[in-house]
């Protein structure tokens, strides 16, 4: 055989052991026959065998970042701990795998018509509730009915807008009918709020009872501080290998750390990075590290004094030291931001806009346009936003000095950070999850009427670009548009991004998962209890 084909065997050996489906001496004669020696066909076997998924245990995993604010109501999902329970407990539409590409859940195929305005979803027959339930069209209509109309409350809302009719085709199939094509539709879909659950007989959705259709069935749920959850053996899809998971929200990055050196918890998902270089040294513990489209930001209220001047704001994103920040709190475990909430990991990125530098000269003399030298301003910031949050606006506050700007920082309690402190108080500090196009970003946090519109920023002409890049298929003229977006928010927007933070997290060694982990979210795009096991 040519060493092409050799290749291809070799790796599908590899697959069939990671995946159980070959024996030990099987390998070892296939190997050989491929021409490998004895030794390292040994090798081979060892390290794809070992990555075979087993069934047993209880996964105890430390989630951060939970408020006793948070709920089953899937319109209300915003910390991450809560996030990390919904894909452990519920299902969604689709997906996104661990290699990033979009993947089936609850359907098992999608299409469109020719102008994306019409997006027909098969149901897969094996979905079931954990209450015992086949899942319906029904379901899934009330499920996304859940964030639409005008009474609808959800964050999820502006996904939502142009959905202007669900249709049940009487076949285990919905069709989505919008007011214009959307392209990005199916991942959309992957939003973690768009949750599927059962429906009232008034089609209504029944988010009260915590159902859902997901890898486990929530046995507990004490909100903000944690979750027991069993096996659904009526999982429609792969993985769920733990029998069980109890999930303990630890806001407290030492405590996090200390849970995980003692083996009171088997997975953190996040890590204080000051100390991960003692945590890397650790016999028993393995770190992953993953770049990603999160990104940290920090909203100015647009339409609240003294951010209702675009060129204070300007003046602060001219502030800050975004190498130093990276360097001296993320450790270098993150990409610089330009004050836009697009990132090289998503789609159309647009890699030509000058990077915003540290110019206090700059700031100044914006200042002293806008007649607000001497500025004093609040910034709001928690310790449970990410792992050296507070550290960050601190180092920040130094910066601004040289523009002649003060800034006090408030560190505010982690408990209800989200719910009284982010879109209510004028300057804050915030942790965005990774989203996997930028309309589905810039919809969330950047549309005129977007629940999420987190800095309050209205732009006419950012409006119309959404509008007219959400069902343009031309990937070129749409590139153009995200472009035109990002100056825009860059130069006009009130939010400073200062860098798109890498997942870190880590977990015992006797966890394992493939070789790929997504991106979207941390512990594999939130999905680790689903798709993780513990070694043999």
């Amino acid at each position: 055989m040519s060493k092409v084909n050799d290749q291809v065997l070799m790796d599908k050996l590899a697959e069939a052991a990671r995946a159980g489906k070959i024996s030990r001496r099987s390998f070892m004669n296939y190997s050989m026959a491929a021409g490998m020696t004895a030794s390292a066909a040994t090798g081979l076997w060892g390290t794809s065998a070992k990555a075979a998924p087993t069934r047993g245990g209880t996964l105890r995993l430390g989630a951060h970042d939970g408020n006793t604010s948070d709920s089953h109501d899937p319109g209300t999902y915003v910390t991450f701990s809560m996030i990390q329970t919904a894909h452990t407990y519920r299902s969604y539409l689709t997906l996104i795998e661990s290699d990033g590409s979009l993947g089936p859940d609850i359907a098992t195929e999608w299409s469109a018509t020719p102008d994306a305005a019409e997006w027909t979803f098969k149901i897969n027959p094996k979905a079931s509730f954990h209450s015992g339930g086949k899942v319906t069209a029904n379901d899934v209509i009330a499920s996304m009915n859940h964030h639409r109309g005008d009474a609808s409350t959800s964050a999820a809302k502006a996904l939502l807008a142009d959905v202007v009719d669900l249709v049940d085709n009487g076949d285990n199939s919905v069709t989505f009918k919008l007011a214009a094509g959307n392209a990005d539709l199916p991942w959309l879909m992957t939003d973690y709020h768009l949750a599927i659950i059962p429906a009232n007989a008034d089609g209504s959705a029944n988010w009260q009872s915590g159902d859902g259709s997901g890898p486990y069935k929530m046995v507990n749920a004490n909100f903000g501080i944690g979750y027991s959850l069993v096996r659904h053996d009526g999982w429609h899809l792969e993985g769920a290998y733990f029998d069980a998971v109890d999930i303990t929200v630890l806001n407290d990055p030492n405590a996090m750390q200390a849970a995980l050196v003692t083996g009171d918890i088997d997975c953190a998902t996040q890590l204080d990075l000051k100390t991960l270089s003692l945590l890397e040294r650790h016999p028993d513990i393995e770190i992953d590290n993953v770049p990603s489209a999160a990104a940290i930001t920090m909203p100015m209220l647009c339409d609240t004094a003294p951010f209702d001047n675009v060129d204070v704001r300007n003046a602060l994103k001219l502030s800050v030291d975004r190498n130093e920040l990276i360097e001296k709190i993320a450790y270098g475990k993150a990409t610089v931001g330009n004050d836009f909430h697009h990132s090289p990991a998503m789609p159309y990125w647009p890699d030509d806009i000058p990077q915003r530098e540290y110019d206090p000269e700059q700031a100044k003399a914006l200042l002293q346009k806008a007649g607000a030298e001497g500025l004093t301003v609040d910034l709001s910031v928690a310790d449970s936003v990410f792992s050296g949050a507070v550290d960050m606006c601190v180092l920040f506050a130094e910066h601004a000095k040289a523009s002649g700007i003060t800034i006090n920082v408030i560190r505010e309690p982690n408990d209800g950070y989200y719910s009284d402190v982010w879109l209510k108080k004028p300057w804050c500090a915030v942790q965005w999850g990774a989203r996997p196009t930028p309309d589905v970003m810039y919809s969330l946090a950047y549309k005129d009427d977007a629940a999420w519109n987190e800095s309050r920023w209205q732009n006419e002409r950012f409006n119309v670009l959404l509008r007219q890049a959400k069902s343009e298929l031309d990937d070129t003229k749409r590139a153009g548009m995200y472009h035109e977006m990002a100056m825009l928010a860059r130069d006009d927007g009130g939010t400073v991004i200062p860098f798109f933070p890498n997942f870190v997290y880590a977990r015992n060694k006797k966890v394992r998962h493939g070789p790929n982990l997504a991106a979207s979210w941390q512990m594999d795009g939130a999905r680790a209890c689903s798709r993780w096991w513990f070694e043999a």
